[in-house]
């Protein structure tokens, strides 16, 4: 059975009222009145739907930022010690609030990542990875199967997002697990491109 929201009703022989999605609606159907696919419960898309991953960088840059000055006080500030710091930071705070909601972040998860939509239980499974990385991120930031490990994994997972924004069928993302609800767009690749090209740049500098 398609798991679409059916948006189309047609009325059989013996009065029964089937409901079908867009792909699926036979001919004759009837569009029936459903909240924009834009929607999906955000309401209007504007600049302000961005603004939770935005305060949330910002201050995982602010911290990066105070302990690379600390760094260089004590004469030992390195651009890979400061791309450790806003990682770290990163898997972290990202993981802590998809763990708030396990479930929902695996329901979520589910609708655009490509192994979790196959596999339900990869969803449970990626927070504690992101977890994992944060705290790697802190005790060997320049471990070479560490930084693989992460651009392997995070590549993966952008795929996904890039798949539905090319197909422009947008949902709400899950990167932030289901307290913050951020539209699923090309800002929200930061998460997983964006820590793919740091892990590369770690890589070649380090």
């Amino acid at each position: 059975l398609c798991s679409m929201e059916g948006t189309h009703t047609k009325r059989d022989a013996s009065g029964t009222i089937h409901y079908y999605c867009d792909h699926h609606a036979p001919e004759g159907s009837t569009r029936i009145n459903v909240a924009p696919i834009e929607d999906q419960g955000l309401g209007l898309i504007t600049w302000k739907s961005y603004l939770p991953i935005a305060v949330i960088v910002g201050v995982i840059l602010l911290v990066t930022i105070a302990l690379s000055i600390r760094d260089g006080n004590l004469g030992a500030v390195m651009a890979e010690k400061s791309i450790s710091y806003f990682m770290a930071g990163f898997f972290l705070i990202f993981a802590t609030f998809k763990l708030m909601d396990l479930p929902g972040f695996a329901e979520g998860y589910s609708t655009y990542d490509l192994l979790a939509s196959r596999w339900k239980g990869y969803g449970y499974i990626y927070p504690f990875i992101e977890l994992f990385f944060g705290l790697a991120m802190i005790l060997a930031p320049i471990s070479v199967t560490l930084l693989w490990a992460e651009i392997v994994v995070m590549g993966f997972s952008g795929l996904g997002v890039a798949i539905k924004i090319a197909k422009k069928e947008p949902f709400m993302c899950a990167c932030l697990g289901t307290f913050l609800k951020v539209p699923l767009t090309k800002v929200t690749l930061i998460e997983d491109f964006g820590m793919m090209a740091l892990g590369i740049i770690m890589l070649l500098i380090s």
